[in-house]
């Protein structure tokens, strides 16, 4: 099979020092506007309690922000490869502050489906910061590029601080419970936008004759480590955002409070986070396939410490397991995804690799909502029941992993 040869490693200099201060940029994006994710996440369940008549659809503002996601990856995908990752980011922040604006409506006047439809904006700029990772690689060369993409999501550790710390500050801050958090999200994605200023990242040069045919979307999914890189990728973030959606609901359904449910949600995020100042290194180091295939252990022991209780410690430790179990996983398959394709295919590619990674999470946020809330007669029922769900979708993900493995190396893309 044609080996795609390196976006990067026959064009960039040596040094990479337009690309390290591009992961600087992208490092302080991650770290102000990505604490609007947390904090939503954090809230987003509880405030739909109080709007939503059926408590089976308290998750549901969560399940269509990332449908937000979905149906913006690729557009979003197509306009940064015409007009560059620049202009990509800032309408993801532009078109966030809106949701975020729709969404405090929704709570000021009581409206579920106002506050449904800010989710669906907001889902927009979750698909915009899931490209952060793709653009620290494109003027990273082959040796940089797994270190630029973990350090890149090594920012979000400042988000996981940011963000719940934001909602203790916030979230009862007016008469309307969570209407302040929603006007912080504004005012993040303002202000953040500005940090793109400083972003150098040159558009794609468009194809010329004699380069390598844009392969079709179909065609690329055929390359079994595109297949298995998108199917690894969707599988950490579906099962990660199934429990994490929640775990809100379950530690304060457990008799633990709002503050209790943050401080959890904060050592979620650090667990996904912090290790990505060395999981670049790991992966040079012992390869991706390996890297991925720890994250999937681990996600396999979060839902196991889920299930020996509901104490506040049992909530911790399945949480930050269940961070550390995404890092490995997620980072590992962005970085086998990134060299498995040319700059020309980058933004075919990175859009439909979202399109089916928040598919996989959408539908993962459904579940969770559902699962939680209507599976058994208890709180404790149900978080047993989301906890359960991980398991066959553990087994696609090692099992797509081993059939990589066992491929012949020419055979494998």
């Amino acid at each position: 099979m044609t080996q795609i040869p390196s976006p990067t490693a026959a064009a960039l200099p040596a040094d990479d020092r337009q690309a390290r201060r591009n992961v600087l940029v992208l490092v302080a994006a991650q770290a102000i506007l990505g604490a609007q994710m947390p904090m939503i996440f954090t809230i987003a369940g509880l405030a739909g309690q109080t709007l939503a008549t059926n408590a089976c659809w308290a998750t549901l503002s969560i399940s269509v922000m990332v449908i937000g996601s979905m149906l913006s990856a690729t557009p979003l995908s197509a306009l940064m490869q015409r007009h560059g990752r620049r202009a990509g980011f800032v309408a993801g922040t532009l078109i966030g502050g809106l949701g975020a604006a729709i969404g405090a409506w929704g709570l000021l006047v009581a409206s579920f489906p106002l506050f449904l439809l800010g989710a669906l904006f907001s889902g927009s700029y979750m698909s915009a910061q899931g490209f952060y990772r793709f653009a620290a690689a494109d003027t990273a060369s082959e040796a940089f590029r797994p270190k630029a993409i973990s350090w890149v999501m090594a920012g979000g550790l400042l988000s996981a601080v940011i963000g719940p710390q934001l909602v203790k500050v916030t979230a009862e801050s007016m008469v309307v419970p969570f209407l302040g958090t929603y006007l912080a999200v504004i005012a993040l994605n303002l202000v953040g936008s500005f940090l793109f200023v400083f972003l150098k990242i040159p558009k794609p040069a468009p194809p010329r004759q004699g380069d390598i045919p844009i392969r079709s979307r179909r065609e690329m999914l055929r390359n079994p480590r595109i297949a298995v890189a998108v199917i690894c990728a969707t599988v950490s973030y579906a099962l990660m955002n199934l429990v994490m959606t929640s775990s809100p609901l379950a530690v304060v359904g457990c008799g633990f409070s709002t503050s209790d449910a943050a401080d959890v949600v904060t050592a979620h995020v650090l667990a996904m986070y912090a290790p990505s100042f060395f999981t670049g290194h790991l992966i040079a180091r012992f390869g991706v396939e390996k890297i991925v295939a720890t994250g999937l252990v681990i996600l396999a022991a979060a839902g196991a410490v889920a299930l020996t209780g509901v104490e506040l410690p049992n909530f911790f430790l399945a949480l930050i397991l269940l961070g550390l179990g995404w890092n490995f996983g997620f980072i590992g398959a962005t970085t086998m995804l990134a060299g498995a394709h040319s700059p020309a295919e980058r933004g075919r590619m990175q859009g439909l690799n979202d399109f089916l990674v928040f598919g996989g999470v959408t539908l993962a946020s459904f579940s969770s909502g559902g699962l939680m809330n209507c599976s058994g007669g208890s709180v404790e029922a149900g978080w047993q029941a989301v906890n359960l769900a991980m398991l066959p979708f553990l087994v696609l993900a090692g099992g797509a992993l081993i059939w990589l493995a066992l491929r012949p190396r020419e055979m494998r893309g």
